[in-house]
């Protein structure tokens, strides 16, 4: 495995919004990588293109040596998360993974292996309209390794987990890299980045500001925020230099969770399970 290759990776829209500037960075197997920056930093742009969902307007972005268009089944290489809404409500959450794994030749037994490898297994019987945003985010992750992908591309896994969750969801991410994957996460929370990642890459206004081993930054948060010119806690709204970021998208936060986030939903629970997430969906 060769992982993830950035090279100077550059989308504008329009003639007048660079959102992305020449970016390039690695994203290295066996090594978890934080992806950080403000609100319209560029960086779920970035990871659209990774995917093929946005075409570059130059650079590339190389997984394995080729872009995600040029491999032959990019689910069994790739798992990706980019939202946690993309289950139709109706629909019970082992038949979504179900339909999933028939339309992109998933092996059958990938569905429950999946569902409880992100703590599903008990809630696969629900509709998907009864789960919290917790449970849909795990959900989203179980699609994400329905094909026991050689590279994850996260975006805000932990957005919805309460903390149990939270610390389940870090110790996931770092058993997945210590199988060999390459595992990239984006975050709005520092605090957690700092107890997962290896490396961290940090973009600003669709520039790179650093790249690199976590352990090179003696202050991960004064070190976001000297790179990035941004307040803790930013009273404005998002900003709209780039067409990602809408209206209701969480604030930047240094600990703890973005701003509007609706996370904390439901009790304690034992890490790994969904008990908090499902009690909060059974009361939606």
């Amino acid at each position: 495995m060769t992982g993830v290759s950035v090279r100077g990776l550059t989308k504008d829209f329009g003639s007048s919004v660079r959102a992305v500037d020449a970016l390039t960075f690695t994203v290295a197997p066996g090594r978890v990588t934080g992806f950080l920056g403000p609100n319209g930093a560029g960086k779920t742009t970035t990871l659209r293109m990774m995917v093929g969902l946005i075409r570059p307007t130059a650079g590339e972005a190389l997984i394995n040596g080729r872009t995600y268009g040029q491999l032959a089944r990019p689910r069994r290489v790739v798992g990706a998360l980019l939202e946690a809404t993309g289950a139709h409500p109706g629909r019970r959450g082992r038949d979504h993974l179900r339909l999933l794994a028939q339309v992109t030749g998933m092996p059958a037994r990938r569905v429950d292996e999946a569902l409880d490898q992100v703590g599903l297994t008990d809630a696969a019987g629900r509709r998907v309209g009864g789960y919290s945003l917790g449970m849909r985010q795990r959900l989203g992750l179980g699609a994400a390794l329905l094909g026991d992908p050689e590279i994850l591309l996260l975006d805000e896994p932990a957005n919805g987990l309460d903390p149990a969750g939270i610390a389940w969801l870090r110790s996931l991410l770092r058993d997945l890299a210590a199988e060999g994957r390459a595992v990239l996460i984006s975050s709005h929370v520092l605090s957690e980045v700092a107890q997962t990642a290896d490396d961290v890459v940090i973009v600003n206004e669709g520039q790179l500001r650093h790249a690199g081993p976590l352990a090179e930054l003696d202050d991960l948060e004064a070190a976001f925020l000297r790179l990035t010119g941004t307040p803790a806690e930013p009273s404005g709204t998002a900003s709209e230099k780039a067409p990602e970021h809408a209206a209701g998208q969480p604030t930047w936060r240094t600990s703890g969770q973005p701003t509007g986030d609706p996370a904390g939903n439901g009790g304690g629970r034992a890490a790994g399970g969904a008990a908090g997430e499902a009690a909060e969906g059974r009361s939606a």
